[in-house]
Parts: structure tokens; sequence; C-alpha cells
């Protein structure tokens, strides 16, 4: 097992596969969607870079026309590098206690606020909007490191304020 993994985490694309993403993504061996994809394009693109898990976020509604996406469930558990991690698209609906279920990472989006939180033990994690800028906040995706079990994030701005 390598000492250490890296993850790209992305959210809120919402149709918008911006080239800026690539190479912050690059040398991630698994990339996950924290919901409102917007277009499954988007998904079998990222999936030329690595792995990705993905999950539906409000914007998505039906997705059984999507193809190979077409099963996108609501939540997600997924274990990587030694790590339990549970992604949700908007964290009021966190339907289970993390720290309890043994979960070290709880992945989101939907708010498109990038954060990065420790509770109870438990990293919280939103890696903001990746996608078309909202509500004046920035473009931004995440990077999650887990070494021996232990998770660390951190934001990455893709656009700078002012741009598009």
């Amino acid at each position: 097992m390598p000492s250490s993994t890296l993850i790209g985490v992305v959210s809120d694309t919402h149709g918008l596969l911006r080239p800026e993403l690539f190479p912050a993504l690059a040398g991630v061996t698994h990339i996950l969607h924290a919901g409102d994809v917007g277009d499954p394009e988007i998904l079998t693109e990222l999936a030329r870079i690595a792995p990705v898990s993905a999950i539906r976020g409000n914007i998505d509604g039906d997705t059984r026309a999507w193809g190979r996406w077409s099963t996108l469930a609501a939540t997600e558990m997924i274990e990587l590098a030694g790590c339990l991690i549970y992604m949700v698209h908007a964290l009021q609906d966190l339907d289970l206690n993390p720290k309890a279920a043994g979960i070290g990472v709880v992945i989101s989006g939907h708010s498109h606020q990038a954060s990065v939180e420790q509770r109870q033990g438990v990293l919280f994690l939103n890696p903001g909007s990746a996608g078309p800028r909202r509500f004046g906040l920035g473009i931004t995706c995440a990077r999650l490191r887990i070494r021996e079990a232990q998770p660390e994030a951190e934001i990455l701005t893709l656009v700078q304020e002012g741009g598009s």
C-alpha cells in the first residue's frame, strides 16, 4: 500500500467542466464528485483522469438516461487507503453519526462554499463549486491526502476573484 494516497474532490460543476480543473487533479488516484454534476459527460471526462465515485445532487434529477452513470445515489460510502469516506450532497441531509459509524471524512457540496473542518475527530470537507460562479463565491476544488488512514485536505482556487 502506498504511504500516501491523493484524491481529487469536486462538487457543483453544474454542467461546466473548467479546463483549470485538470491541472488541479494531476496525480490523483481517485476522484470524488459530491453532486450537482449537471451533465454525465463531466463524469466521463473525469474518469479519463482517475476512477470516479459520484453522487446525485439536487439539480441532477432523474439520471436513468445517463448511461454508465445512471445509478447515482443520494449518498455514497467508500473506503480509500484505509479511510472510510461518506458523501452527501447537502450536509443538512447527513443521516448518520459519522464518528459512531467509523467514518473518517464526510464530503458534501451544495453550498458552493469551500470548507475544511474537524468535528469530533471527523474531517468535514466541502470542495466548493468547480462550475459556474454563483453567490459571489470562489471557484474551487479540493485535494484529499490520506496517509496511514489519516485524512488531510486542502482547498484549491481554480479561478481567481473577478474571473468567470
